[in-house]
């Protein structure tokens, strides 16, 4: 009787047939019910399932309306507080790519956009009003997000999957059994690269180098501004095969951005100061900081722009001509993008000094980005000080 009365009364009918005990649904914000409930569930035998209801944002007005806009908030401030003034600054990478998907799709009518339910962070809210019927919302199955893009690249059309870097971690399987295998045409646009602040180290994208570049066939690009950032969209987009591009969240430098669809050369590094006895090889954003101390030291600064494949005649012309090369990148550093180029030189006989620079072996605690990057040593002064360090060693 219990079991006819639930599977017509309560969506419970499922969790039952599978052998749990469904109880709910319940108030989650009654908290006297919610612990009476659970001191109740404490004493039954076998699994049971809790069915919880809540409202995002609840107790928290402005949340309960918006709760988009106050999904993650900063550090509140009195309401009497004296207003800072906002420094200007540049679009965001989350709108530079936003504003290239709709680009792209008005010369690609294959273009498709797909998103675990990160629209409005990844910034798909302009490409969704203008292309609905080529956006798809998966919600939070980051899984499925993936296997979609895969079935219709065989299909011909050209997917772009907006995910941020460590929730992509959640689909690793689907990536390489579903895309990369059939080496088919899915562009991955990886927001949230590296160290994110105050979301804290489950939000970091750490680790996506490390676990993008060991898989075959996988073209893997790390942007150190807006505007290379969209030409590498571009780049991926164009290319035969499973293509990445990772970006960090917030501003960049400003750059200024070509309104063109120009690629560029695979896996091309751009040598962007000439210096002597030291090389800066910088895969992503931390050229900035590479620049102020390649001043400092006189050292050669690379743009090395793409992980995957790694330009390693430019990596071999450096390591001729320099005493002590160093690679800087916001991802971890065992496997990452550094390891790429120990790994050429080790294949090729090179004894030749490295430094590499990056994320630590343990989760970095939030922070503000500038303070985390600081505690990382991936700041102007945290570089300089790790390189004159190792060119006293030499």
């Amino acid at each position: 009787t219990e079991e006819y009365a639930k599977g017509m009364l309560v969506p419970g009918t499922l969790f039952e047939e599978l052998g749990w005990n469904y109880i709910g649904p319940i108030d989650g914000h009654d908290l006297p019910t919610l612990i009476a409930t659970l001191r109740n569930m404490r004493d039954l035998s076998g699994p049971q399932f809790l069915h919880v209801v809540t409202k995002k944002g609840k107790g928290f007005a402005p949340a309960e309306v918006d709760p988009i806009t106050w999904h993650a908030i900063n550090k509140l401030e009195p309401l009497d507080a004296p207003k800072k003034p906002k420094a200007p600054s540049g679009p965001r990478y989350s709108n530079v790519f936003g504003q290239w998907l709709c680009d792209m799709a008005e010369v690609d009518a294959r273009l498709t956009g797909i998103t675990p339910a990160m629209k409005e962070g990844s910034d798909l809210v302009a490409f969704s009003e203008r292309f609905p019927e080529r956006y798809f919302d998966v919600a939070i199955a980051e899984q499925h997000a993936v296997t979609l893009a895969a079935g219709m690249a065989c299909e011909g059309a050209k997917p772009v999957v907006a995910i941020y870097s460590t929730f992509l971690q959640r689909a690793y399987d689907q990536l390489i059994h579903d895309v990369a295998v059939q080496n088919l045409d899915v562009l991955f646009a990886i927001d949230r690269a590296g160290l994110v602040g105050e979301d804290g180290p489950t939000h970091a994208g750490s680790f996506d180098l490390s676990y993008l570049r060991c898989i075959p066939g996988m073209l893997v690009m790390t942007p150190s501004d807006e505007n290379e950032m969209r030409r590498m969209l571009t780049t991926g987009y164009l290319f035969e095969g499973p293509a990445a591009v990772r970006y960090p969240r917030g501003t960049g430098p400003n750059a200024t951005l070509e309104r063109g669809l120009e690629p560029l050369e695979i896996g091309k590094g751009v040598v962007r100061r000439q210096g002597s006895k030291v090389a800066l090889l910088v895969f992503g954003v931390q050229l900035a900081e590479a620049l102020k101390v390649g001043e400092t030291l006189d050292a050669t600064v690379v743009d090395m722009r793409f992980v995957k494949p790694l330009d390693e005649a430019l990596v071999r012309q450096l390591a001729d001509s320099h005493e002590l090369l160093v690679t800087i990148e916001e991802n971890s550093i065992m496997g990452g993008a550094g390891s790429a180029v120990n790994e050429f030189l080790a294949r090729e006989g090179l004894l030749q000094p490295i430094l590499n620079l990056g994320l630590p072996d343990h989760y970095v605690e939030h922070a503000k980005p500038a303070q985390m990057l600081a505690e990382c040593g991936l700041d102007e002064a945290g570089i300089e000080a790790a390189v004159r360090a190792r060119l006293a060693k030499l």
